[in-house]
């Protein structure tokens, strides 16, 4: 007896646009040691966070690996609050 394998019913469902953002917010929490409560969507991350263009680089990199996609350059022009970062992040998921 053969079974059917739905794929589509095994992978895990997509996280929101607040669920994404969070996770950002965390991983920037934590790569950059700031207490994850002072830290909003809206906030620009070179401001806030008080970083340099090749520290958003790192920041990044650790970003796609979590969601596990590729974001290309194109997409991140003009982008510096985490908001927006997630709603690049979700065209992708």
């Amino acid at each position: 007896m053969s079974r059917s394998y739905n794929l589509r019913n095994s992978m895990p469902p997509t996280p929101t646009i607040e669920q994404t953002t969070d996770q950002i917010l965390a991983l920037a929490s934590t790569h950059f040691k700031v207490a994850r409560e002072t830290l909003s969507p809206e906030d620009d991350f070179f401001t806030k966070l008080g970083i340099s263009s090749l520290q958003v680089l790192d920041l990044l990199t650790r970003v796609e690996n979590h969601f596990g996609i590729e974001l290309p350059d194109y997409e991140l022009q003009g982008v510096s609050d985490f908001r927006t970062l997630a709603q690049r992040i979700q065209a992708r998921l």
